[in-house]
């Protein structure tokens, strides 16, 4: 029994070592630069916790927060119903296989390849799209239009993960638990709300909080598709720290907003944590009472 302890810990060293150089050690670094002002070209001048204290009045960080959130609002609704509704659409249908291959694709390619195609092809000025139909997208004087156009592109770019999730909570769904309910006189739309939809609950959670986090961690596809603008209608987080330490170069204080948004995305895994052992729970109970 000590021998197998001992293989099974020798075998997890590698992966440890990794965990802890490229993830304990830069959090370690993270933490010392935020207890200083550094431009990263002078020396560094220990600050205690003024950073810290300073984020509690950033007007502009509570900003960008709000901009995340509109961002997540808009984006996470959209995103489960259509997840919901083409993974019912295409379950058990001959195309099945060939449109989520097809939703998926978008996943396959690089957030900056696939932003720069976006941007060449809906740009207001000169893309593609214009050029073809006259039609454009107002994203670079319109502030909504802005938030709407990266919102459209984040869809365009995760959908398939959703709706290969949906699919898969769709298939392990049992036969039997529809079957009943036909019996009993359900109609297909009530079987899919009341026998379908309850089941799919702990899988549209996980993907809710997936993209959830994702949305906090946005920063690539605002960069590249409207640099945070216009009027910092699209300055998301990320975008606000990189603004913060690479463009105002506060590396200390680009530090602490890390650690802010390291906390929040913290404070949505422990909800997440806390709804996935909630339907745990439920389902135990349901099990005992049968």
């Amino acid at each position: 029994m000590l021998r197998s302890q001992r293989h099974a810990r020798w075998l997890a060293l590698p992966a440890t070592a990794v965990f802890v150089l490229f993830g304990v050690v830069p959090l370690l670094t993270v933490v010392r630069y935020a207890g200083w002002r550094w431009s990263g070209v002078s020396d560094p001048t220990p600050v205690g916790f003024d950073n810290m204290v300073r984020l509690f009045g950033d007007g502009e960080l509570w900003r960008s927060l709000g901009t995340t959130a509109a961002f997540a609002g808009l984006t996470i609704p959209i995103f489960l119903v259509l997840s919901l509704m083409v993974a019912s659409a295409i379950y058990k249908t001959r195309l099945e296989r060939f449109v989520k291959a097809l939703l998926f694709a978008p996943g396959l390619v690089t957030v900056g390849g696939s932003a720069i195609a976006w941007y060449l092809l809906y740009n207001p000025d000169f893309g593609v799209v214009r050029e073809l139909t006259g039609w454009s997208l107002p994203w670079t004087t319109q502030p909504f239009a802005a938030l709407v156009y990266v919102v459209a592109f984040t869809l365009w770019q995760q959908t398939g993960y959703g709706v290969l999730v949906v699919s898969a909570a769709l298939r392990g769904i049992p036969t039997e638990v529809k079957e009943a309910a036909r019996l009993d006189g359900a109609s297909e739309p009530g079987v899919f709300r009341f026998v379908t939809l309850p089941l799919l609950r702990p899988t549209l959670t996980f993907l809710t909080i997936i993209a959830t986090v994702l949305s906090l961690q946005s920063y690539t596809a605002v960069y590249l598709l409207t640099g945070g603008g216009p009027f910092g209608s699209t300055r998301v987080l990320g975008f606000y720290l990189y603004e913060t330490a690479f463009e105002r170069f506060e590396l200390g204080y680009g530090a602490a907003i890390t650690l802010f948004v390291l906390v929040v995305t913290l404070l949505v895994a422990v909800a997440q944590a806390l709804a996935l052992r909630d339907r745990g729970v439920g389902r135990g109970a349901m099990a005992g009472d049968a």
